[in-house]
């Protein structure tokens, strides 16, 4: 068996291709940068069922990016798949407006302040302006009069694929249901 080859990416705009990572029964499990896809296809645990067409470059060979790599043997994952309490996951879920004006949004705002014991969890975190965010301060909905627009919530199953990527490329639709990537 040949030594392995060292892959380097050659330039920046690579950094940002990303993969869907596919178990072996085609259902999406992981987003992986571009290296990680390469490498789980040249040690042969996937295969590479989508092109990116761009290539990565070695001093002895080049190999396509995938896209959408599909495991060769299945994966166990006992747990559901949730997209991580962040800023930019709270953005996407709220379509980037405001909670309490329907404004556009530059902050999140917790529902229940944390100063009065409310917690850092998805059902009490909404995006909000600042003018809505400095008036509601830490003061409780029923002090101010200001209700969310919608309860907030925890994103739909595959949303975390949301979370990890700016867009979701076309070929990846083939692999989701657009009805549960949608926040």
């Amino acid at each position: 068996m040949a030594p392995p080859t060292r892959v380097t990416l050659r330039t920046t705009s690579l950094l940002a291709v990303r993969a869907l990572v596919l178990n072996a029964t085609y259902e999406p499990i992981s987003v992986v940068s571009a290296r990680r896809a390469v490498v789980l296809v040249l040690a042969e645990r996937a295969e590479s069922v989508h092109g990116s067409g761009k290539l990565m470059r070695s001093e002895r060979i080049s190999v396509e990016i995938p896209s959408v790599v599909r495991l060769l043997r299945y994966v166990n994952v006992p747990y559901g798949r949730r997209a991580a309490l962040s800023r930019r996951a709270v953005f996407i879920r709220d379509g980037h407006r405001c909670q309490y004006c329907g404004g556009p949004a530059e902050s999140i705002d917790h529902v229940i302040p944390r100063s009065r014991g409310g917690r850092h969890v998805w059902e009490n975190v909404v995006a909000c302006c600042r003018t809505c965010n400095a008036k509601k301060r830490d003061q409780l909905p029923e002090q101010t009069g200001m209700r969310p627009l919608r309860p907030p919530r925890p994103p739909r199953e595959a949303c975390w694929i949301l979370a990890q990527v700016d867009s979701v490329p076309r070929e990846w639709f083939a692999y989701l249901e657009p009805s549960r990537i949608s926040a």
